[in-house]
């Protein structure tokens, strides 16, 4: 435990306690957390998809080692804050869940998210009793650390073919009281969505950007209620579309009309280089 890391999480903490929406950047490595610091975002998080993709694989497919060492490295490339897609927990049991949020508190993270999908398509959803133990247990475990830490806990209903926004809501209320700091509930279909699952908690809420038609304005989600904003994988995605343009102009056209638009070597720098 150090200062910086108290400071970090005490600042944290306070953005969701302020008046108003606050975005939080999704950073992949340490040169875009770097570049999303600069650009004056007040917090980043990790994106379990983009960080998958840096190594080359899909989401789900990284293993507990290998996302702490690249959170660590993203939350010592800034003194911005930190928060961590921690997906399941990398474990069903509650145990596995609070080990892995204790290794968190290691790395220079102030905050980590834990979701109720299972990661098997036959049984995509953790059983609601089962889903509230392992949140209550993820609590325990971020209370047992020396300085404030925000645990975010998720509802996958939307993303994992049962759309019931009830039982969403149902699971949200048992996290809240299983000791979560933010709800969170990914791919609510539409803005009245929204602004039930706000007013039925009374924790910060969560919302992701990055579902096309399921993606609203910060004046439209401040409105519903939303505390906290999340760009998911889609600043990722946006990059790589960058990255697919200009190298098939190049191979396909013989052409390199990307260089101009392009920010260059000094600029990039610049963002590299602060801290």
């Amino acid at each position: 435990m150090s200062a910086t890391q108290i400071d970090k999480g005490n600042r944290f903490r306070s953005l969701h306690a302020a008046s108003g929406p606050f975005l939080i950047a999704n950073a992949w490595d340490g040169g875009s957390a770097r570049i999303l610091a600069g650009l004056g975002f007040q917090a980043l998080a990790t994106s379990s998809g983009a960080s998958a993709a840096t190594l080359g694989r899909l989401d789900g497919q990284v293993t507990r080692e290998e996302a702490l060492s690249q959170s660590t490295i993203i939350a010592g490339a800034t003194d911005l804050p930190v928060s961590a897609d921690l997906e399941k927990g990398f474990g069903d049991s509650p145990g596995a869940v609070a080990e892995t949020l204790r290794l968190a508190g290691t790395t220079g993270l102030v905050g980590a998210s834990i979701e109720d999908a299972t990661g098997d398509p036959r049984k995509p959803l953790f059983d609601l009793g089962l889903a509230t133990e392992r949140i209550a247990a993820a609590a325990q475990a971020v209370r047992d650390l020396d300085f404030p830490f925000t645990l975010t806990a998720r509802a996958e209903n939307f993303l994992r073919g049962n759309p019931d926004l009830d039982d969403t809501i149902r699971r949200l209320q048992a996290f809240e009281r299983a000791g979560a700091d933010v709800l969170f509930a990914p791919g609510l279909p539409d803005l009245a969505a929204v602004r039930t699952v706000c007013s039925a908690l009374s924790k910060p809420v969560n919302f992701m950007v990055g579902i096309p038609g399921k993606s609203f304005s910060v004046r439209e989600l401040a409105e519903a209620g939303v505390k906290r904003i999340s760009l998911a994988t889609s600043l990722y995605r946006a990059a790589m579309t960058g990255l697919i343009a200009a190298a098939r102009e190049a191979r396909e056209h013989g052409t390199f009309g990307f260089v101009a638009s392009s920010v260059s070597s000094r600029e990039l720098a610049a963002f590299l280089g602060a801290k």
